[in-house]
C-alpha cells in the first residue's frame, strides 16, 4: 500500500469537545490511530482495544486514537452525534482518545493511500508523525505484530 510519509494535518475534536489538530495532538512515542468510516466498524475497533490497551499499560511511550471519519454533509448534525456517542461511552480515557473528524474524508484516505471505506485501517505512526504501517480490518495477530513490529 502506498502511502504518505506523514499523517495528514487534519482538525478534530475529541468526545470532550477540545478541539485538537492532528497529528501534532498524537502524544505517544508510538502511536496506533484507528479510522473507521461507518458506525457499524465500532466492533472492529472494539476487537482491538484490549490488544491496545495491554500494549499501554506495560509502555508509557504508546498510545492510541479512534478516529471515526464522517463526511461533510454530517456536520450540521456533530452535536448530536458526538453526543450520542459520549454519552453512550462515559469513560474519560475513552472520550480523550476519540477524535471525531468531520469534513472531505479524502483529506483523510488520499494521503494515506486508502481506498476501501468498508473496514477500519489501523495505522501506526511514530513520535514524528511518520506512517510505518497501515492494516485494514479486524484484530489478528498477524495484524497486532505487522504494527508492533513497525516501531
Amino acid at each position: 500500500m502506498n502511502f504518505a510519509q506523514q499523517f495528514p494535518r487534519i482538525a478534530a475534536r475529541n468526545l470532550e469537545r477540545r478541539e485538537v489538530l492532528l497529528p501534532e495532538a498524537f502524544d505517544g512515542e508510538r502511536n496506533v490511530v484507528m479510522i473507521a468510516f461507518q458506525q457499524r466498524h465500532q466492533v472492529l475497533v472494539d476487537s482491538w482495544v484490549p490488544w491496545l490497551e495491554t500494549i499501554a499499560t506495560s509502555d508509557p511511550g504508546f498510545r492510541f486514537y479512534e478516529i471515526p471519519a464522517i463526511g461533510r454533509v454530517w456536520s450540521p448534525f456533530r452535536s448530536l452525534i458526538d453526543g450520542g456517542m459520549a454519552a453512550a461511552i462515559r469513560e474519560p480515557v475513552i472520550l480523550r482518545r476519540t477524535l471525531t473528524f468531520y469534513g472531505d474524508v479524502s483529506c483523510l484516505t488520499k494521503p494515506l493511500g486508502i481506498v476501501d471505506r468498508n473496514t477500519i485501517h489501523v495505522v501506526a505512526v511514530e513520535k514524528q508523525f511518520r506512517v510505518k504501517v497501515i492494516v485494514q480490518g479486524p484484530f489478528s495477530p498477524f495484524g497486532a505484530q505487522t504494527i508492533l513490529g513497525s516501531f
